[in-house]
């Protein structure tokens, strides 16, 4: 349960590990009386300062890590040794980071990229710029976010910096985790990990394997996730790393929660809680709070859990954690609306609708090439350019014969009737003329919407493009012919075309009727969803509408053609919920289409369905599942490629 939430709970705990650099092999006391000898060079002095501050502050006090820092920077100033003022700059940006303060930790680390770039020290401008790309994966500006750890990679690949490569190969295994793939997620931080070991760097190991517990649990495979979890617990308890500790903690408790043990997400979350607490690190409060609020709505505990998530979401807003408040705002909508208030309950909804819109980026968005749809304007510039010379041509001969008629006898009027009959011609020529050109702008019209949707379409000659966007929830439909190949051996081609016409013909009316988007047909697969270009409340429950008409259609024509002892298909659909990407691609032949792990799953949902049964995901089951006009088989978990274990369940209409 609640996958997404605790999903984006998580990342901020990742993110922060990204941060770590490799702890001094001193004791902090040895490193202290080095920064206070004056005999020692000031490059040693400073750099054992530096790491005192790391060792002895960082992790567990980064509020006096903060101060710490910004005394080693003004002391590097103060002796001109821009080196030690832009690792100053680089620790007080750790430090706010791990507070959860991303906008001085982005101040601080642009800062320190400025410095680093003057003297060209090239290690230092990779890690500030893995650094900044870090803050930009939390503030959920991914495509930045991939700009900066490219970036940096390359800088580490070329200086062969190990250390580096491992941070910026665990940045990018990051956005993939964000992306839900985490596959590909694993294999970054699985390299990031190995680099580590190598290194003996134990903070960071300690690291990236509660990195890799959450990619684990992402995939629900939660036995592992605490067993991976329970090593880096071990580890991080080992080097005093509170901050670390705090980290598996809390992750430990969204894993109990989605695994329904609330004595143990409590328990977890409270001890996390405690630690944050105690180290002054408002994100990890918050977080915390509002997966406690959230374990006490799921108990029916709604008052407490009120208490719990407003008290993370006004710690969220004092830091401008959006995704922190998102999840806030539907703790108090789902425990406002279960009490019954539905004033305070459609506030919070609507102000998580804003937080959406505010955390949309265009992560896949591609730019239009238009050279289809601009042939078409093109086309209908030109009509309308002819429509308008005619009329010209027509006034022009109707001024020239008026003047001539000046000049002609009145009693001509044999060519009075010929001026006027030419008149009336023209008059015809141009009318005729308008009408055709009037019948081929609608009929491009009517081309496009049969291409794109019609808010797209409308965009498109709005603004001449259509910009990709993000959708919360949109229910991805996959329908496949079960024995297609045998079937296609018992028909000619032409019979063959003929019968996926018919199903599919059926199928378009059958979206038309509730709403659904068709999104493509691939060979004998037919796609839709619903819930895109325009978001509706119903959109999931329509989909299933459709998808049980849609099947039963295929029924019964493949009773109808078995009594007519011709061959008939029989037809698996698949239906998941969750968030895409949608817009247009291509250059030639363009159309809408969607990206996203829902897509994913939702074939997954079609390939290990039932012929003749719509199977469906746990997510639209929990959208669904107190709706009285369904009811529902459940399958239990099975193997999904590439996707673990997934719970499935059959649904029917009442």
């Amino acid at each position: 349960m609640k996958k997404t939430y605790c999903k984006k709970l998580t990342l901020l705990a990742i993110c922060l590990t990204c941060f770590s650099i490799s702890m001094p092999a001193q004791h902090p006391d040895s490193l202290w009386q080095v920064w206070q000898d004056p005999a020692q060079t000031d490059t040693n002095r400073v750099m054992a300062y530096r790491d005192y501050i790391q060792l002895k502050y960082l992790y567990s006090r980064p509020d006096s890590a903060v101060i710490k820092a910004e005394a080693l920077h003004e002391y590097a100033v103060g002796n001109d040794y821009p080196n030690a003022a832009a690792q100053g700059f680089r620790l007080q940006g750790i430090a706010n980071a791990i507070m959860g303060d991303y906008a001085a930790a982005e101040k601080f680390f642009k800062e320190s990229l400025k410095t680093f770039k003057q003297i060209d020290n090239k290690s230092g401008v990779a890690n500030s710029l893995k650094n900044i790309g870090t803050v930009k994966i939390y503030q959920g500006n991914l495509p930045v976010a991939v700009d900066y750890a490219q970036k940096a990679l390359a800088i580490f690949e070329e200086l062969n910096d190990p250390e580096g490569i491992a941070g910026s190969l665990d940045n990018l295994g990051q956005l993939y985790y964000e992306q839900e793939n985490y596959e590909t997620a694993l294999q970054y931080a699985q390299r990031s990990l190995a680099i580590y070991e190598d290194l003996g760097d134990k903070t960071s190991v300690a690291g990236r394997l509660g990195n890799i517990g959450s990619i684990y649990w992402g995939q629900k495979n939660f036995e592992k996730a605490l067993e991976v979890n329970q090593r880096a617990l071990e580890l991080n308890q080992e080097l005093g790393n509170t901050e670390g500790v705090a980290f598996i903690l809390r992750n430990n408790g969204s894993i109990y929660l989605q695994l329904d043990n609330p004595e143990l997400t409590l328990e977890n979350a409270q001890s996390a809680l405690a630690l944050y607490e105690k180290m002054g690190i408002k994100s990890g409060i918050a977080d915390n709070l509002t997966n406690i609020g959230t374990v006490y709505k799921v108990q029916g505990k709604f008052n407490m859990a009120l208490d719990f998530c407003t008290r993370g979401l006004k710690l969220a807003d004092e830091i401008g954690a959006l995704k922190i408040q998102k999840n806030g705002c539907k703790c108090l909508y789902d425990s406002y609306k279960a009490l019954g208030k539905n004033t305070n309950a459609l506030l919070y909804l609507e102000r998580r609708q804003a937080i959406e819109d505010s955390l949309q980026a265009d992560v896949t968005a591609k730019k239009l090439q238009q050279m289809e749809f601009e042939k078409l304007l093109l086309q209908d510039s030109i009509a309308r350019a002819e429509e308008a010379r005619l009329v010209k041509e027509a006034h022009q001969e109707e001024v020239r014969r008026k003047n001539q008629t000046r000049n002609v006898l009145m009693g001509s009027s044999f060519l009075l009737l010929l001026l006027a009959g030419g008149l009336y011609s023209r008059w015809r020529y141009v009318r005729k003329a308008k009408t055709v050109i009037e019948k081929e702008k609608e009929r491009s019209e009517n081309l496009l919407l049969n291409i794109l949707p019609a808010e797209i379409a409308e965009e498109l000659k709005e603004k001449g493009r259509a910009d990709a966007r993000n959708f919360e929830r949109v229910s991805i439909l996959f329908t496949d012919f079960k024995g297609f190949t045998a079937a296609s051996e018992q028909l000619s081609a032409q019979d063959l075309v003929t019968e996926i016409n018919t199903c599919f013909e059926a199928f378009d009316g059958i979206m038309d009727k509730y709403g659904i988007e068709k999104i493509k047909t691939i060979g004998d697969a037919y796609m839709a969803a619903g819930g895109i270009p325009v978001p509706t409340d119903d959109s999931v429950r329509n989909t299933i509408l459709t998808a049980l008409e849609i099947q039963n259609f295929i029924l019964k024509r493949k009773a109808k053609l078995d009594a007519a002892g011709k061959p008939g298909f029989e037809m698996r659909v698949g239906v998941h919920t969750g968030p895409v990407v949608a817009g247009i691609v291509g250059v030639k032949k363009f159309q809408y289409d969607i990206w996203g792990d829902t897509v994913n799953t939702a074939s997954r949902m079609e390939s290990h369905g039932e012929a003749g049964k719509v199977n469906i995901s746990q997510s639209t089951y929990e959208i669904l599942k107190d709706d009285a006009d369904f009811s529902f088989e459940p399958r239990g978990k099975i193997a999904a490629k590439g996707k673990g274990e997934v719970e499935m369940y059959f649904v029917m209409k009442r």
